[in-house]
């Protein structure tokens, strides 16, 4: 699948940032910045795992870096940053 560097988000309190770099590395490496990964991060990751995996992303680069942002806020910003990396418009039929 063809790639290119996409962001979504801000860095405002409740969003989340979500960078997508292509990468020849096998596999979703995700990096994750927040404050409550200790409580949180595993759920964080599988949010943004499964959102990539469901638009057909398997290979990228992922920085995520959440200000307590809800998994529905996590899903937008990761679709929207999968829609800019691969021009692949999931909103139209």
């Amino acid at each position: 699948m063809e790639m290119k560097t996409a962001f979504a988000g801000t860095l405002e309190s409740g969003d989340i940032m979500i960078q997508i770099v292509p990468t020849d590395k096998e596999g979703l490496d995700i990096r994750l910045d927040s404050s409550v990964a200790y409580q949180f991060g595993e759920q964080i990751e599988k949010v943004i795992r499964e959102t990539l995996l469901e638009q057909g992303i398997t290979q990228a680069l992922v920085t995520a870096t959440d200000k307590g942002a809800l998994d529905c806020t996590i899903r937008a910003r990761v679709t929207a940053a999968a829609v800019r990396a691969t021009g692949k418009d999931v909103w139209k039929d």
